[in-house]
């Protein structure tokens, strides 16, 4: 449904790497950048945008599509080894469905970011 996202961030350079970090198990890198700006995405294509500003954007919930379940649980090591605080580790949440499996961290800027694959496990 969304084409890309952006906000606001108060540490720049300490988002970019926290976001390069705890994406890189999805797949995600950066796909564009220009002064003060940088695009996450996969394939070139800039999905997820980071701009300098003070004040941050009000924390906000990013959920990241995972191809399976070994990529939540890479991105939620990779996330709180780059320093976010761990909110909700791997597993299945069935109240939203069966098959839904994710993991949560809160990023530098207090943004609840997620993994989560629909997918069952073969």
């Amino acid at each position: 449904m969304l084409d890309h996202i952006g906000f606001t961030v108060k540490d720049f350079e300490s988002s970019r790497k926290f976001y390069l970090a705890a994406l890189a198990p999805l797949g995600v890198g950066v796909a564009m950048e220009m002064s003060g700006h940088v695009g996450f995405g996969r394939d070139g294509r800039p999905q997820l945008w980071l701009t300098q500003g003070d004040p941050p954007a009000s924390p906000l919930h990013l959920a990241f599509r995972a191809r399976n379940r070994a990529e939540v649980d890479a991105f939620h090591a990779a996330a709180l080894k780059a320093g976010a605080r761990d909110n909700g580790a791997p597993g299945l949440r069935p109240h939203y469905h069966p098959n839904y499996y994710g993991a949560f961290a809160i990023d530098p800027d207090g943004h609840n970011i997620e993994a989560v694959c629909h997918r069952p496990e073969p």
